[in-house]
């Protein structure tokens, strides 16, 4: 099989718009992990991602007529402007179907490249289907973002780069997925080449496509994705990209959203360069992986596959990296409501700084407070700090991993309010477009009272926002059964020990 992609690859049509990128050392990160760490740097691509190889590798393959009827592709990022491109570059019309949700600067990208833009869905799966719709009804071709034979290919040319690049022994070759057309590509040149270099994945945990359907032997259509890296946001695996990396990659490592922004800050560290959240991927691999395999002085290659990342995201970013370091942690703590209190516990911290306290008055005797501690020595230093509390007679609850104190509970804790009974509270995720969260709130107004409510713009195509509803059983029935039904997905987090503490009705 990788025979028949080594030949497309050595014929792929990719410079004309491509550059052979760097590979370089990442000084500081190797320094530190104590092996050769190697950037390949397709963040430097005149449309700062890699997927313009295999969009303009596709688009070339195509007849004269079928150029002269134009293009069609569903994207909110990185394919759309690959193939815009291209469309340019060899004089072809290109429709991008884009979501609603896409940022302005990324439609924008892709008219100024020549592309015509439509926006439609609140979704990559809206998008899609309306694309595929456009390209039957008017004859245009339609290029995949994965998979597709012709977009491997274009891919793959990264890892003949790799290989030529660097003539020594790499231990490791770490690439991001998605929809698998990178690692496809990847996969089949380096495996035929060197096959002794190990080709691992790299996944989100809560977008594990690859890592599903290598467990089960076969594709799997998940329920949903995390959409912190949009870049890999993709529900199923290519058919093609699944038949490839199915034979010729190693392993998938999954990697926590805390991990992907802590890796960004490698990046940045190394080469002032800042990845989006999906090209950080392989970094926060390589470090995952050699925090369970005792090696050095290996080389490992990451693939940095795209730095598109929206300015307003950065305050996210650097909020969740030193967690991701375990350079921090979150801490519930229960202390007397007396005088001196905060000045005794702040002596048992020690030197260890404090990065935020957030109380408010609930109780006359115990005061509960939101505690966010600076580690200089990782998950050991934590345990022990931990076990001191506990020792010193301190009521301590870890938060360092809980997903809603860190995106909700930290910015709105305040106390209880014992006068909302019988209060449920609910995790949403929802389209971040012009009116959707009045479209939410007006859902809500069925004669279910609100109770709590704590919304923050991340700067991504999602909004999150923390709910309170005063439910009995029955309204409850009825409230969760309107959010299905409304295509709405949440979590309950009633029984959420952040919320119990902090924020609890009656």
């Amino acid at each position: 099989m990788s025979r028949r992609y080594i030949e497309e690859i050595l014929r792929a049509r990719v410079y004309d718009v491509a550059r052979e990128s760097p590979l370089e050392r990442a000084r500081r990160l190797s320094g530190r992990l104590g092996n050769n760490i190697l950037l390949k740097r397709e963040d430097a691509q005149q449309v700062f991602s890699f997927k313009l190889r295999g969009a303009y590798n596709k688009i070339y393959s195509l007849d004269e007529a079928a150029r002269r009827r134009g293009v069609v592709a569903a994207s909110a990022g990185n394919h759309a402007q690959g193939v815009a491109l291209a469309g340019r570059e060899l004089n072809v019309p290109t429709t991008i179907v884009m979501p609603t949700t896409t940022p302005a600067i990324k439609v924008e990208t892709v008219r100024r490249l020549g592309g015509k833009a439509v926006l439609f869905g609140d979704s990559y799966d809206d998008a899609n289907e309306h694309a595929l719709g456009l390209a039957e009804k008017s004859g245009l071709s339609f290029i995949h973002p994965f998979d597709d034979p012709k977009v491997i290919a274009g891919q793959g040319t990264i890892g003949m780069e790799i290989l030529r690049q660097h003539a020594d022994p790499i231990e490791a070759v770490f690439v991001p997925v998605g929809g698998g057309g990178l690692i496809a590509g990847v996969a089949a040149y380096i495996k035929h080449v060197r096959p002794e270099i190990r080709v691992i994945g790299v996944e989100p945990e809560d977008a594990p496509t690859l890592h599903a359907a290598m467990r089960a032997g076969r594709r799997v259509r998940l329920k949903q994705v995390g959409l912190f890296a949009d870049g890999v946001a993709v529900r199923q695996i290519g058919k093609e990209t699944f038949r490839v990396a199915r034979e010729l990659v190693d392993e998938v490592v999954l990697v926590s959203t805390d991990q992907i922004c802590a890796a960004i800050k490698d990046i940045y560290d190394d080469t002032r360069s800042v990845a989006e959240p999906a090209g950080a991927l392989a970094v926060a691999g390589i470090k995952q992986y050699l925090a369970g395999h005792s090696m050095q002085g290996r080389d490992l290659v990451a693939i940095l596959s795209g730095a598109n990342i929206n300015f307003d995201r950065l305050r996210h970013v650097a909020e969740r990296t030193e967690i991701g370091e375990r350079r921090e942690a979150l801490l519930a703590v229960q202390i007397p409501e007396k005088p001196g209190s905060f000045l005794r516990f702040c002596r048992l911290l020690g030197k260890r700084g404090i990065t935020e306290f957030n109380y408010r008055y609930a109780d006359e005797r115990e005061a509960q407070v939101f505690c966010g501690v600076e580690l200089r020595e990782g998950a050991e230093e934590k345990q022990k700090l931990l076990d001191l509390l506990q020792a010193k007679g301190y009521a301590v609850v870890d938060m360092t991993d809980n997903e809603t104190a860190k995106l909700h509970i930290r910015y709105m804790v305040g106390g209880h309010a014992p006068q909302a009974v019988n209060e449920r509270v609910y995790r949403f995720v929802f389209p971040e477009r012009p009116g959707a969260l009045l479209d939410f709130l007006s859902g809500l107004s069925r004669g279910w009272n609100i109770s709590l409510f704590h919304y923050r713009n991340h700067g991504a195509a999602y909004g999150r926002v923390l709910v309170g509803i005063q439910l009995d059983a029955k309204a409850r029935k009825a409230f969760e059964a309107y959010m299905k039904a409304e295509g709405y997905h949440y979590t309950d987090e009633t029984d959420n020990p952040a919320y119990r503490l902090f924020a609890s009705g009656g």
